[in-house]
């Protein structure tokens, strides 16, 4: 099984909604990068179908996938801040426009703490 396989299935499915914990840098940037690729796969199959057939459901079929994985998008950057040793209410500092999301870039692009931290021990890798 690939990674982005792998580590969507853990994310999205198998902890969905589980803010607990902590989550490694590849099953951040994995589980994100096989969401983008899905919601821009979907994005283009409802600009096609929007030609074929238009239709409120297929023009929001993007949009419907974004709602339904919002949940585990925001559990997994709340894991993925317990492992750098941050509350996950650090994630509100991306409400600041552009600075905000740099600084949530940097957060979750730097290395976990090696031992275990107040949120739990170390992630296993895959």
């Amino acid at each position: 099984m690939s990674p982005l396989v792998y580590y969507w299935q853990k994310v999205n499915l198998q902890s969905y909604a589980t803010f607990r914990g902590r989550a490694s840098r590849p099953e951040y940037w994995w589980a994100l990068l096989a969401n983008l690729i899905i919601y821009f796969a979907l994005f283009w199959v409802q600009i096609i179908l929007i030609f074929v057939a238009p239709s409120g459901i297929v023009a929001s079929l993007s949009y419907l996938y974004s709602l339904a994985f919002l949940v585990p998008g925001l559990a997994v950057g709340v894991r993925r801040l317990h492992d750098t040793g941050r509350s996950g209410w650090w994630l509100l500092i991306g409400l600041i426009p552009a600075i905000g999301w740099i600084v949530l870039i940097v957060l979750f692009t730097v290395e976990g703490q090696p031992n275990s931290n107040r949120y739990g021990d170390v992630p296993a890798r895959l």
